[in-house]
């Protein structure tokens, strides 16, 4: 679904949750209850549950960089929210 003229955008640079309790997910479900558009840059998908994270793999920056590029360069985003900005 793209942001319809009145209706607000929001980033969130985050990572993915697996289990979907958490990151990105999280935040786009938020975003939806308060009638705004989500949209999302991955910088790490986990493999995780509720009791424990068991793998982290990042995003390379080139591809986090062009994420940014493509959400700033098609949607008036009026917020950004950061979550895990993962390194090692």
């Amino acid at each position: 679904m793209a942001a319809g003229p009145s209706q607000p955008a929001a980033l969130t640079i985050a990572g993915s949750d697996s289990s979907g309790g958490a990151g990105l997910q999280a935040d786009l479900r938020t975003l939806v209850r308060f009638g705004v558009h989500g949209a999302s840059v991955v910088t790490c998908v986990t493999a995780q549950n509720p009791g424990a994270v068991t793998a982290i793999h990042p995003t390379p920056a080139k591809v986090v960089a062009a994420q940014l590029d493509s959400v700033f360069g098609s949607l008036p985003i009026r917020a950004v929210k950061t979550g895990m900005l993962y390194s090692r």
